[in-house]
Formats: structure tokens, C-alpha cells, sequence
């Protein structure tokens, strides 16, 4: 892939809460990558596990570099490959140094590669975890909102939850809900696009205290990018429309997102 150039940019404090760098599409450029990262302002980034294998390469990856955090977790796409010693092999990542977050997990009703019962039996594990270990939870939904803020009702309703909707595409009131029941909402780089007005219109109605960003590179890549591989270098794009979208200075928007973003990960060094 040709070289970013991120020369009109003013380099800002960015946080990318989630993305899928241990992934082997970075093996032939990660160090590239993450200097990439840091040279267009991204100081601190969460690799997201979706199966027992990935979560160990997220936290191995971010052992190696500084400003690296992991989550680990099983997607519920994975959930039906899964075999019976993987959330052993999950749960033995909890508590690693720079472990900072448990999933993806969630529900998928729009891939259906997974009995919905099953998906909602690893949900619960991981939302009944993070309220035993303080970790925040990283949720995917795909055409399932009506049953994860069922299951968010749910846990909320035995305690305080911690929490992020990844790449949100929901509407205005579920976002709203998951704001009072205690989640942060996440936009990635489908909010760029340029039919995504509804979006953008959403994501004008989330509290500043509670909006995050992310890349989830390798996917998603954001408008002028779409058709490339995406990577945590190109934030800017992400955080440039949002702040438009809010009404906020650019370097204004990177802090409070950067802000919010540590807030709910709570990142050592």
C-alpha cells in the first residue's frame, strides 16, 4: 500500500479504541505501522481479540510496543468455533500487564455464523466478568440491538456495567440508552462516508464525555481512504469529521476523545 502522507494534518493526540494490529494482514509492516501511528498523533491504541488465539496475540503485540493495549474476548462469530478450553484460555489473559479490556463481544444476527443462544450464553460471560474485574466490555452488534440492550438491561440491573458500542451505526435512541445505562459509543470510519448523514447525525447527539474513536483495521477505512487497507495512522480522518460533526476545534475534539477514551480503559504506561 502507497505511503499515507499526512502532511495537512496538524498532529493531535489520538486514541484508537479499537482495531486488529496482531492481525497477520500487519505482519510484513507492523513496526512500519505503529511509527506511522505515532507520526500522525495516535499515542495510544487497543488490539482487540475476537477468538482465544487473537486475545493472545493482542496481548503478546501489546507487551512489545509502547501506547499498545489489549482487549481479549471471543466474538460472537467465533463463538461457534470455539473450542472448550478457549474462555479457559481467555480468562487466563485477565489481569496481564496491559490487558485493559475484555471482547469483542456481543451479538451478530447478520453473519448468523453462530446459534444466537450461543452467542447470548458468551455475551453474558464476558458482560458477568467485567463486573467481577472492573474491566470495561468492547460490544459488536449486527442487526441484534433490540437483544444486546436487552442483555445490557439485564446486567445493569445486577450492577454498574463498563462499557463501548464499537463502530455504532445504531440509531440516536439506542445510543441514548446505552449512555444511561453507562456505555460510551464509538464511531469508526463509516461516520466519513459520504451517504452516512444519518450517522453523522447520531453521533451529534452522543454527550462529548461519552464519544470515542476507532479505526478497527484493518477494516473500515475512512473517506478519502475507502478501498485500502486501514490502519491506526488513519484516525485523523475519523476524528477531523466528528469534530466538524460536534462542533468542536479538531485539537479540542482529539483531547476529549483521548480523555474519554483513558476513562474507560484506564491505561498504565
Amino acid at each position: 500500500m502507497a505511503d499515507i502522507h499526512h502532511s495537512s494534518f496538524i498532529t493531535h493526540n489520538l486514541f484508537d479504541t479499537h482495531c486488529h494490529v496482531q492481525q497477520d494482514d500487519f505482519d510484513a509492516d507492523r513496526d512500519e505501522l505503529i511509527a506511522r501511528a505515532r507520526a500522525a498523533g495516535v499515542t495510544s491504541i487497543v488490539a482487540v481479540g475476537y477468538s482465544a488465539d487473537t486475545s493472545l496475540a493482542a496481548a503478546e503485540l501489546a507487551s512489545r510496543y509502547d501506547g499498545l493495549y489489549a482487549a481479549v474476548g471471543i466474538q460472537p462469530n467465533s463463538t461457534a468455533d470455539a473450542a472448550t478450553e478457549d474462555w479457559d484460555r481467555v480468562l487466563a489473559l485477565v489481569g496481564k500487564p496491559r490487558v485493559v479490556a475484555l471482547g469483542e463481544t456481543g451479538l451478530d444476527r447478520y453473519r448468523d455464523h453462530a446459534p444466537l443462544e450461543l452467542q447470548q450464553d458468551y455475551f453474558d460471560r464476558h458482560l458477568r466478568l467485567s463486573q467481577q474485574t472492573g474491566l470495561p466490555f468492547i460490544v459488536h452488534t449486527r442487526e441484534s440491538e433490540a437483544e444486546v440492550l436487552a442483555m445490557l438491561r439485564e446486567a445493569r440491573s445486577r450492577g454498574p456495567i463498563s462499557g463501548v458500542m464499537h463502530s455504532f451505526t445504531g440509531t440516536a435512541e439506542t445510543a441514548a440508552e446505552c449512555v444511561e445505562l453507562g456505555m460510551y459509543i464509538s464511531f469508526a470510519g463509516m461516520v466519513t462516508f459520504k451517504k452516512s448523514d444519518a450517522l453523522r447525525a447520531v453521533a451529534a447527539t452522543v454527550p462529548r464525555d461519552r464519544l470515542v474513536i476507532e479505526t478497527d483495521s484493518p477494516y473500515l477505512s475512512p473517506h478519502p481512504l475507502r478501498g485500502r487497507r486501514n490502519e491506526p495512522a488513519h484516525l485523523m480522518h475519523t476524528a477531523a469529521c466528528l469534530a466538524g460533526v460536534v462542533g468542536m476545534p479538531l485539537a479540542e475534539f482529539a483531547e476529549q476523545t483521548t480523555a474519554n477514551a483513558r476513562r474507560l480503559f484506564r491505561p498504565g504506561s
